[in-house]
């Protein structure tokens, strides 16, 4: 995928899953919350595509999204 490039207009995950479990912590969801773990769910996919390629691989493993501190 080139840099920049979006994944997917629909949502990477079940809205009213998450929306349960934030409720199971005694919050609720924002308007916008989804949204923000929308794109962090991108940047992270993002970010593992990109370690993959940099490591020779066309396969993403559990380990790409393990980024270094």
């Amino acid at each position: 995928m080139a840099k920049g490039k979006k994944v997917a207009s629909e949502p990477l995950y079940v809205a009213s899953k998450v929306k349960a479990a934030i409720k199971a912590y005694g919050c609720n969801t924002s308007g916008d919350a989804l949204d923000g773990l929308q794109g962090w769910m991108t940047w992270h996919i993002q970010q593992a595509a990109a370690r993959a390629k940099a490591n020779g691989r066309k396969t993403v493993r559990a380990h790409d999204f393990i980024l270094p501190m």
